[in-house]
């Protein structure tokens, strides 16, 4: 948190004029990344070990649940159901896991027998489409899928399950629809329902008066307690907008994935999600290990961190140009922490345990090499500092460590 100095230095806009978002103290997170994120087309799955080490990173950032798979997809993935949530139950972590699956008792009954194997309390993501579009292409009839959810839904409280009931694509789905089968959803037992950007083709205006009106039928059916959960994709990149539209109608959980994976271009960044929802003190989650979390994950699925990636990319917090520089040197040498980390910064590094970084390139000034000298023990000089900047000029790209290495060493001789 800023002092009441700090505070002054920033005039925040969302605070003053007639669009004023009403946040809540809090909203929970589900985690996708083992499931819906392993859908990519590109994404390689990785072994059932590494998915321990992702679920503990979860734990460690403070997520509340996770979607640990879908077990009536196949053995392998009955197996890793199983070893994650005997993983929760043998560490007694926090985390809370839950299990997708059709409206199909099939897909249903492996999620029962996981949780009576482990001991784990497994909520079950009953999902299906209900959408005009989809109901076409699938020549459903409206009375099937009200059919299928209900005996499914049905089913799985009878097992002892606490369902959270899925609509695919319901920013698509007619409000005559979405009454019938959500209302037949709380009836059966649904403790949460899941609105879907299935193909991410909302706008934050539509989730947010979707996420108003699925409130209005809760409180009309006598059921305001019923969770609502956000689960969208960035397909047109609205994707962080359209999670923030739906806490801010009311939305009390909201999904993502590691890095956006997901689905053909994927669902909401989960680091990305995390760092703006503790800017808006919604959440007070420590962050410093979501680098390792993002990294991992990077890692054991083969999607590569583009150098821009907001928050976790490899130029997050570098800048080599002279004005930016020049800006974070003073603060820094000011002994002013905060302000350096946030002078030219929307996000503070030092919350994921990284720090703004200096260097070297065309664009640079003295500041630049001045600090970048100091902060590597070198001698500062007026020659030296002349030498360097002449050839950053000539430069197309920044100094490497081992250029500014080779200029000291030769101007040295």
């Amino acid at each position: 948190m800023s002092t009441p100095e700090e505070a002054s230095l920033i005039h925040d806009w969302a605070e003053e004029g007639p669009r004023r978002a009403q946040w809540p103290r809090h909203v929970m997170i589900d985690d996708e990344t083992l499931r819906d994120g392993l859908q990519s087309p590109s994404v390689t799955d990785p072994p059932v070990e590494t998915k321990l080490q992702i679920l503990h990173l979860m734990e460690s950032l403070g997520i509340e649940t996770a979607d640990v798979g879908l077990p009536g997809a196949g053995t392998r993935q009955q197996e890793a159901v199983l070893l994650l949530c005997r993983e929760i139950a043998q560490h007694r972590m926090r985390i809370r896991a839950n299990c997708a699956a059709r409206t199909l008792i099939v897909d249903i009954r492996p999620i029962a027998e996981a949780t009576q194997l482990t001991g784990v309390p497994i909520e079950t993501c009953l999902f299906i489409g209900s959408s005009p579009i989809r109901q076409y292409a699938e020549e459903w009839e409206l009375d099937d899928i009200l059919r299928h959810s209900r005996e499914a839904i049905a089913f799985a409280v009878r097992e002892g399950l606490e369902v959270m009931y899925v609509t695919e694509d319901t920013v698509r789905s007619s409000p005559d629809h979405l009454r019938i089968l959500l209302t037949a959803a709380v009836e059966e037992g649904a403790k949460r329902l899941c609105l879907c950007d299935t193909c991410g083709t909302a706008t934050p205006d539509a989730v947010y008066n979707l996420v108003t009106w699925v409130k209005e039928l809760l409180n009309a059916i006598g059921s305001p307690d019923i969770g609502i959960d956000w689960h969208g994709h960035r397909d047109r990149g609205l994707d962080l907008a359209n999670t923030l539209a739906a806490i801010e109608a009311g939305a009390s959980r909201v999904h993502g994935t590691a890095l956006g994976i997901g689905e053909r271009v994927g669902n909401t960044p989960i680091e990305q999600l995390l760092v703006n929802l503790k800017l808006l003190d919604i959440r007070t989650d420590d962050l410093t290990r979501l680098p390792e979390y993002v990294e991992l994950v990077s890692r054991v699925t083969q999607v590569p961190i583009p150098v821009n990636t907001p928050i976790v990319g490899n130029d997050a917090f570098r800048t080599a140009t002279g004005v930016h520089a020049a800006a974070v040197i003073k603060a820094q040498k000011r002994g002013h922490t905060w302000l350096a980390d946030r002078i030219y910064s929307g996000v503070p590094a030092a919350w994921i345990g990284r720090t703004q970084k200096i260097e070297i390139g065309p664009m640079s000034g003295n500041s630049n090499v001045q600090y970048y000298l100091a902060s590597h023990g070198m001698p500062v000089t007026p020659e030296l500092t002349k030498r360097i900047i002449d050839q950053a000029k000539k430069s197309r790209r920044l100094l490497t460590d081992a250029d500014v290495l080779e200029i000291v060493r030769d101007f040295s001789r």
